[in-house]
């Protein structure tokens, strides 16, 4: 899954991960498990990613192949987040060779519109689940319908970082978009429709 922050890459990745029936990384969530963990990778992530900016290649690349290389991936999996810079896709191509990914799934958003849904987002502290001010806000302000949880905002989806972060993805992680357009891999998908419609141009694009 390739497209800017705020592009609903996690949420899409999920569904085609459970229409696949094979398992699903987010590189954000291997970064807080290691965190959580209080792991060296995890804490060495955290001073990035609190400031908007991408954890340097050589400790994403570390925490992902070893997903990657784990037997309950044998079957396939879909990446959220990972690759972010062409060292990593060069990465990632090694790794899997021979054949490589199979299929590239970009969404584009505009960035007007991913300010706004970044900006908006935010967490249950209990069970994570996701809430946004505008798209889908909780019963009760800043309490979690499910478990009762407390809502917070993430660091990196704070206003004040969102636009470092579009920054840095234009910046770096959009070439990508060539070298998998270039490789034949790539399928570009509207991403500003309703989640089942976007989900249902992925799965198509998947076919």
């Amino acid at each position: 899954m390739l497209g800017p922050p705020g592009a609903g890459k996690g949420t899409q990745a999920a569904r085609i991960a459970d229409e696949l029936g094979v398992t699903r990384a987010a590189s954000g969530d291997l970064f807080r498990e290691n965190l959580r963990n209080e792991t060296e990778l995890g804490l060495l992530a955290k001073s990035y990613m609190d400031r908007g900016d991408l954890v340097p290649d050589n400790v994403t690349i570390r925490l992902v192949m070893s997903w990657i290389s784990a037997p309950q991936q044998g079957d396939g999996f879909v990446l959220d987040g990972f690759p972010r810079t062409l060292p990593q896709a060069e990465a990632l191509d090694s790794a899997l060779e021979p054949g490589g990914i199979d299929r590239v799934l970009y969404v584009n958003v505009a960035e007007d519109e991913l300010v706004k849904r970044l900006a908006g987002r935010f967490i249950c502290r209990g069970c994570q689940a996701p809430y946004h001010a505008i798209a889908s806000p909780p019963k009760e302000e800043g309490k979690c319908d499910d478990c009762g949880g407390e809502l917070y905002q993430r660091d990196d989806d704070k206003a004040e970082v969102v636009k470092n972060r579009l920054d840095v993805y234009f910046e770096e992680t959009e070439p990508l978009v060539g070298h998998y357009s270039r490789s034949g891999v790539l399928r570009e998908i509207n991403g500003e429709g309703t989640v089942d419609a976007v989900g249902a141009l992925l799965v198509e694009a998947l076919r």
